[in-house]
């Protein structure tokens, strides 16, 4: 039996469509309750860390030490306590705009560092632990995000709803590397890495003008260029691209034939009919 934590969210549904039947759900409101009294501690063989306050926008410092860093340090105990092997979400925000080094730029990525560095020290006291840095995970089921939705899904809505997409200006020079949900999922529960820290992207990124521009190709939107938010100054990665040299030979999927894809049928009409 495994431990998932987040199986609610956009990422950790796709674990637990993965997973079937064979996981104990974590969710943030019982999460140190859960974990305290879970009285199957010797049968869990696995623990999957997705739960987090995600946001990157997020400015309740207490809030995201409580979950972001307490409950995940408090679950990582009871891994050493029990010889359980962790695999869990940190996050590609640790690396600001200087990819391979540390420079968290807003409190999210601060509160995930603190946990990576936290593994660090405490390495060669897990049975295993694998962290790994998520960089732009795109696909179906991230509609509820609102605003921390992937460029991928928010360009595609708004070229679907009103033939229009809104860019920041100089998107040219705003470049990130987006990986496909389905990718993550396999990477992390299929890999036979050892104990560590492992960026997962693409290595491939693109701009958030070349996305626009492949999408307004598909649904013949219009590009338009908004100035960019005040809010954001200074918080903003410009640059993201992962290190993938820990993976051989792996076939991700391409943004261009995601975006391409044929799409399923609308059956809102159908059901509403009913």
């Amino acid at each position: 039996m495994k431990i998932l934590t987040g199986f609610n969210g956009f990422i950790g549904k796709k674990f637990a469509d993965k997973l079937g039947r064979d996981y104990i759900g974590i969710e943030q409101k019982n999460c140190f309750q859960l974990i305290d009294s879970l009285p199957i501690w010797d049968k869990i063989t696995e623990i999957i860390h997705m739960g987090a306050i995600s946001s990157t926008t997020e400015s309740n410092i207490a809030d995201l030490t409580v979950y972001n860093v307490e409950f995940t340090l408090r679950l990582f105990n009871k891994a050493i306590e029990h010889g359980i092997p962790v695999k869990y979400a940190s996050s590609a925000s640790v690396y600001g705009n200087q990819p391979g080094e540390m420079n968290p730029l807003n409190f999210y990525a601060i509160s995930k560092l603190q946990v990576d560095y936290w593994v660090y020290d405490n390495i060669e006291k897990f049975k295993n632990i694998q962290g790994f840095r998520f960089f732009n995970v795109y696909g179906e089921g991230e509609e509820h995000k609102g605003n921390q939705r992937s460029p991928i899904s928010k360009f595609v809505s708004e070229a679907k709803m009103n033939k229009k997409i809104k860019i920041f200006k100089n998107s040219k020079k705003m470049v990130r590397d987006f990986i496909y949900v389905d990718d993550v999922v396999d990477l992390v529960l299929n890999n036979k890495g050892g104990s560590g820290m492992y960026d997962i992207g693409t290595g491939h990124p693109y701009s958030f003008r070349d996305i626009a521009e492949i999408v307004s190709k598909k649904y013949g939107a219009r590009i338009e260029e908004i100035d960019f938010p005040e809010h954001l100054q200074g918080k903003y990665q410009y640059y993201t691209c992962a290190d993938m040299n820990w993976v051989d030979g792996y076939n991700f999927t391409n943004v261009e034939e995601y975006i391409n894809r044929p799409e399923p049928p609308d059956t809102s009409l159908l059901q509403s009919a009913r």
